[in-house]
């Protein structure tokens, strides 16, 4: 998820606990639709849909932190 934040996204797990558990929570819900998906833990079709549209809201969210985090960096080293 987002490889042009990588190295950002290393330090903010570090030092932005709000990141870090977004992150974390969207990994636990992929990890979880992965399982429904296979069919090793039970879930309906509808469960893995509202599972993936919350995991879609917390990605958006991450992405706005990368961006503005990103964007206070670049100006920083101007």
């Amino acid at each position: 998820m987002f490889p042009e934040y990588r190295e950002l996204i290393t330090q903010l797990k570090h030092v932005d606990h709000h990141f870090t558990r977004l992150f974390d929570e969207h990994n636990d819900l992929d990890h979880k639709i992965k399982a429904m998906e296979a069919r090793t833990i039970p879930g309906t079709d509808l469960e893995i849909e509202v599972l993936k549209k919350e995991k879609l809201h917390l990605k958006d969210q991450l992405y706005v932190i990368l961006q503005k985090k990103a964007a206070e960096r670049d100006t920083e080293q101007a």
